[in-house]
């Protein structure tokens, strides 16, 4: 049997976070809103979790998993520095479709893959997401599909891909799913995008470098409007 869909598009925000709190901790799979797409998450610090959602989306280690913060704040408990081009970063993108990826703190016990001691980390814009990521703690997340499947804009979609694999669906309505975020990779020596985005990676550059000021910066809906 598919797993569970929760409809959250009412009152049912509270208990869904609880819910998903305890599916989580027990190892198990949610399937989150977040501001691109639906993901799927696991428990960051939870092998029999993340090695779940490795099996249920049929993808190789070697390809790692990203992690949702629900705050900058917790970037100096996952990396072993935070460089000034990710605080600048943060400040002008977070909570938004921005991931950014560091240098991981050698000393944590996580499973996310072949990450090269890197990691690769994400503050969505959604409320129900940083609610759930408040509760657990860092979740690992990635998109809620197969390998080489649609990133799903609702949860039906998700769970068409993923059925039984996933314990719990948190349907929170059709998403944008404009584009998955944008990746910058701040492990080397010059700021370096790995993945265009909603994001202008231009731009996005001159904030990491110190060459714009973060609050000049521009959002997707920004440039919608």
């Amino acid at each position: 049997m598919p797993g569970e869909l929760l409809d959250v598009t009412g009152d049912a925000r509270e208990e869904a976070v609880l819910r998903a709190t305890e599916v989580l901790r027990r190892g198990e799979l949610v399937v989150l809103p977040t501001d691109t797409f639906y993901g799927v998450a696991a428990d960051a610090f939870n092998a029999q979790g993340t090695g779940r959602l490795f099996a249920a989306r049929e993808q190789p280690r070697r390809v790692p998993l990203s992690v949702l913060v629900r705050s900058p704040k917790q970037l100096a408990g996952l990396t072993t520095i935070v460089p000034e081009a990710a605080e600048r970063l943060v400040a002008a993108y977070w909570p938004g479709p921005l991931t950014i990826v560091l240098h991981a703190e050698p000393n944590l016990r996580w499973e996310l893959g072949r990450t090269e001691g890197t990691v690769a980390v994400r503050m969505p814009l959604d409320d129900l997401a940083l609610a759930v990521v408040r509760a657990v703690g860092p979740v690992a997340s990635t998109a809620a599909s197969r390998r080489g499947g649609p990133a799903p804009t609702t949860a039906e979609a998700a769970r068409d891909q993923l059925g039984e694999a996933v314990e719990l669906y948190l349907d929170d309505g059709a998403r944008p799913g404009r584009s998955a975020s944008t990746v910058v990779d701040l492990t080397r020596r010059q700021p370096h995008v790995l993945r265009d985005g909603p994001l202008d990676s231009a731009e996005v550059l001159k904030v990491a470098r110190g060459e714009l000021d973060p609050f000049a910066a521009t959002m997707p809906d920004d440039r919608d409007a």
